[in-house]
């Protein structure tokens, strides 16, 4: 199957936007899905999502907030099946790595959709300390999180742009898990340090309890519910048991993921 058009929900977040820019790159016609853009595209808003669809041979499916979250799985159903009505082909859907709540949502996208996606489970955004939720803090010189001492082997999002799109121009992934990681796992202290000596400025990590965080989340505006979630997804993820790097990167790429001192050098 030659991939000619796809659509690209979530196209002006972390991930979407690179993937975009790499499909558009290899000549692929991109259907930037987004709340503002020319291609309408809303997770919150279903009757938008057959006209995005329409006419294209695939899509990557970014869904927000997580694949964990509650209300996933419907709307994983309801997308898969839009996906099937409009007869695309190919999907590769982004998921979190060692989350067993976003699984029931990848199932029921699959069986929506008729076609075995390819499924991306990746781990925490080395991207995240730069363009996400902590990056205010961190400029500020205060990286605050519920992550106690327990590394994670961040992945930078350049390196899962690009295993995202040979997903999508392959058949060859149809129906397999890619965990992505970086090559090592990092503390959020030694993250501080690292931020510390490539911005020049001292970064303080604080380690905070999920219950606290959720209230300085919702000191900050977030819906109290959705803070409360939130910290609780981050106190599941970083409870050590995806501390192990995979090889996921190398498998699909050829080639080693970046470091995290990597990405900080290297933008």
């Amino acid at each position: 199957m030659t991939v000619r058009t796809v659509l690209v929900t979530g196209a002006t977040g972390k991930t979407g936007r690179r993937v975009a820019e790499r499909l558009a790159a290899r000549g692929v016609e991109v259907r930037a899905g987004s709340r503002s853009g020319p291609v309408r595209f809303d997770w919150e808003d279903p009757a938008g999502w057959g006209p995005a669809l329409a006419g294209a041979d695939a899509a990557y499916v970014n869904y927000h907030p997580d694949l964990a979250a509650p209300g996933a799985v419907e709307a994983m159903t309801a997308f898969g099946a839009a996906a099937a009505g409009a007869g695309v082909r190919r999907l590769t859907l982004l998921s979190g790595r060692g989350e067993p709540l976003a699984e029931a949502a990848e199932e029921a996208l699959r069986a929506a959709a008729g076609v075995e996606p390819a499924l991306v489970r990746a781990s925490f955004f080395a991207q995240n300390f730069t363009e996400g939720l902590l990056a205010e803090g961190v400029r500020a010189g205060e990286l605050v999180f519920p992550a106690g001492d327990t590394p994670e082997p961040f992945v930078d999002v350049a390196d899962l742009a690009d295993v995202v799109v040979e997903t999508l121009r392959s058949d060859a992934h149809a129906g397999l898990v890619h965990e992505l990681t970086g090559p090592r796992g990092v503390t959020f202290a030694e993250v501080a340090a690292e931020l510390s000596r490539a911005w020049g400025h001292p970064v303080t990590y604080t380690p905070v309890e999920p219950g606290a965080y959720a209230e300085l989340l919702a000191g900050f505006g977030l819906p109290r519910p959705e803070a409360r979630w939130l910290a609780e997804l981050f106190g599941t993820l970083l409870d050590g048991h995806n501390a192990e790097p995979t090889d996921g990167v190398k498998r699909v790429l050829g080639r080693e993921p970046r470091s995290f001192a990597r990405f900080l050098a290297e933008g």
